[in-house]
């Protein structure tokens, strides 16, 4: 059995740029005009595609299993500031999501949002295009509507996650793989 790799793909003539500190899981996908900043992680699964508009990824970003991040040609760019989370199977589609946030397991965000810092985007919410969340929200629901403030304990466990993801990603670094 041969060992999985990441599969890296240039698109329309640009190839992704990976900071060294970056992990892959062996099974993502990157693709295209995509920048990931240093002690990020994709995890199993997830893609990352920029092929039609780019994506950023700021510093301990970590990208979930199943998660997909695209946008639309002629539309949207996505950026992931630093320290994001973006929970299992969930889409980011052309959106901003601003430094500590959270888009939690199977929610959909959709081209030109803007995530405010330290919200959270609730499991399988749905937020609209052009929806704008602001800084320290909670939105839940399909479709996704403003439920208030993040509870400082909530707050507080976003702000870790962002850490854990990092450790998580040592765990796969430098040891054998048992085949």
């Amino acid at each position: 059995m041969n060992n999985p790799h990441p599969l890296i793909l240039p698109a329309r003539g640009k190839s992704p740029l990976i900071d060294d500190s970056v992990w892959l899981a062996p099974n993502c996908t990157i693709v295209g005009e995509v920048i990931l900043g240093a002690e990020s992680t994709v995890w199993f699964g997830a893609v990352v595609r920029g092929d039609v508009a780019s994506i950023t990824v700021g510093a301990r970003v970590n990208i979930q299993d199943g998660a997909i991040i695209h946008g639309t040609y002629g539309k949207s760019q996505t950026v992931l500031e630093d320290r994001v989370s973006i929970g299992h199977n969930a889409v980011v589609h052309g959106a901003r999501v601003c430094k500590g946030a959270l888009i939690g397991m199977g929610a959909v965000v959709m081209d030109n949002v803007v995530v405010g810092e330290g919200s959270v985007v609730a499991a399988g919410a749905v937020v609209l295009e052009g929806t704008e969340i602001p800084p320290h929200t909670l939105f839940a629901g399909v479709p996704a509507k403003n439920r208030g403030p993040v509870r400082t304990e909530l707050a507080e466990h976003l702000s870790a996650t962002a850490d854990r993801y990092v450790e998580y990603a040592g765990w796969f670094r430098g040891g054998k793989q048992i085949l």
